[in-house]
């Protein structure tokens, strides 16, 4: 692979990435959940996520967004490694009966 193809590939990474970012925090929302609350119990010793914060200014109210399938949100957090968030969207998840 040259440079730019590289290059091409991290960015579309990191762009789908902002978009697992979006999912998670819209689905949050929907089910009246704090999403950077969420994702403190998954890491509590973290600081900050910038790109969380970023999300949250794009995200839409309960009653403005599509439903959004929790196992969406759960694969998507899998497939990007975030697999403690995922498990603690399965804990809501199983212990709300959120869908």
């Amino acid at each position: 692979m040259d440079r730019s193809r590289d290059e091409e590939v991290i960015r579309n990474y990191q762009e789908n990435e902002k978009m697992m970012i979006l999912l998670f925090a819209q689905w949050c929302i929907n089910h009246d959940l704090d999403p950077e609350a969420v994702y403190k119990e998954a890491h509590p010793y973290q600081a900050k996520n910038n790109e969380l914060v970023e999300a949250l200014e794009l995200t839409v109210k309960k009653k403005e967004s599509d439903h959004i399938d929790a196992e969406t949100v759960i694969e998507m957090l899998s497939l990007y490694g975030n697999d403690d968030l995922a498990f603690v969207v399965s804990e809501y998840i199983n212990s709300r009966k959120l869908k």
